[in-house]
């Protein structure tokens, strides 16, 4: 079993200076990697109900379809506003350099039911805090978020804790 922390590229640099990016990408290109990786992010929530998995455009679609396919359930695509074609409902979210939406379809999530969010990587929190209130606000409740990187260095999992949401991740990287 390959160690996965050794599959995420780092690029310095981008997208400005100073920022190292976690690319997963060359994780999800690895069979045995990606597999791996799909069977521990899941592994947690096997013997938990879960109505459907809410993955978080883009590389969240990826993991977060394989994550509902392994754990038989159903999966809501969260996106960025304006990119879905049925009526949404969205949340806004602070942004470095302002505020962003994210939306689901207003019909994607069921009053009560059990919502596990995923993601590839957390590092403040933003988009992931954005997305637990989205589905909050249609009624449904939230099992965890899980994700394969976390960015403990920006709090991402402080802040979604401080909302009552439990995280498990396969990983951390120091720094930004």
């Amino acid at each position: 079993m390959k160690d996965l922390k050794s599959l995420i590229r780092t690029i310095p640099d981008y997208p400005k200076p100073g920022i190292l990016f976690r690319d997963v990408t060359t994780l999800l290109g690895d069979a045995q990697g990606f597999k791996a990786a799909i069977a521990q992010l899941a592994e947690p929530f096997r013997t938990i109900p879960v109505d459907a998995v809410a993955g978080i455009e883009a590389r969240g679609f990826i993991l977060g379809g394989a994550v509902a396919d392994r754990l038989g359930c159903g999966f809501v695509p969260i996106r960025k506003k304006g990119k879905l074609p049925w009526k949404t409902i969205g949340e806004e979210y602070t942004l470095e350099y302002g505020v962003d939406v994210i939306e689901m379809h207003e019909d994607a999530v069921a009053a009560g039911s059990r919502i596990l969010i995923v993601d590839d990587l957390i590092a403040t929190g933003g988009t992931a805090e954005a997305t637990a209130k989205l589905i909050r606000r249609s009624g449904a409740d939230i099992v965890a978020a899980a994700f394969v990187i976390d960015l403990p260095d920006l709090g991402g999992l402080k802040r979604l804790d401080a909302m009552g949401v439990k995280s498990h991740t396969l990983m951390a990287f120091e720094g930004h």
